[in-house]
């Protein structure tokens, strides 16, 4: 008995995944992604920030706000919105883990509560775990005043003025470079 062989082998998608990364090397470097779509003309501060694991809305690109920190190992000027410079900054935890954040006034997460003081990034902060509400991908850190008690409501943490968001830059993707990969098949064209 013979097989027929599929039209669609293995090596094709290997090979078109290649040429992918080929013509447009930044897919393959998340923290670059973002920067990589970032002299598109038309380009808009308020492009949608995504869920890199989902693709779930987080935040316009108005919402980014920079809060400096002394801890930060380094931080450097990155053009991630319709030319629009932003602050990343590099920090590392305790288990010598190195994250590249930019923070946010405002995003659609979950933080998990109760929150921490111990080796917070900024001074007077404390911090708990951030997650997409989407599909539960670590995303980042909240960050609340330490004063603050260690429990507070979802609304209190949006509504506040002195609450702000670290997300991972890695697991960040813009929606108008999302756009960009994808390709119209020739058929649906006229």
């Amino acid at each position: 008995m013979r097989r027929e062989r599929s039209p669609w082998p293995p090596t094709a998608t290997v090979f078109h995944v290649s040429l992918v990364l080929l013509l447009y090397p930044a897919a393959n470097q998340p923290g670059e992604a973002c920067a990589a779509a970032a002299d598109a003309e038309g380009t808009s501060p308020d492009t949608l920030i995504l869920c890199r694991a989902c693709g779930h809305e987080l935040a316009v690109g108005t919402s980014i706000h920079f809060v400096p920190s002394r801890l930060a190992l380094s931080s450097r000027n990155d053009t991630l919105l319709g030319g629009r410079r932003v602050t990343v900054q590099l920090f590392e935890n305790p288990h010598g883990l190195q994250f590249e954040v930019v923070t946010f006034r405002k995003a659609d997460v979950t933080p998990h509560w109760p929150a921490s003081d111990h080796f917070s990034w900024f001074q007077g902060f404390s911090w708990t775990v951030a997650t997409c509400p989407r599909c539960k991908a670590h995303l980042g850190w909240a960050f609340q005043p330490s004063d603050w008690p260690d429990t507070i409501s979802q609304t209190k943490f949006e509504e506040s003025d002195h609450t702000f968001l670290a997300l991972i830059t890695h697991r960040l993707l813009r929606e108008d470079f999302a756009s960009s990969l994808l390709v119209t098949p020739k058929s649906f064209m006229s």
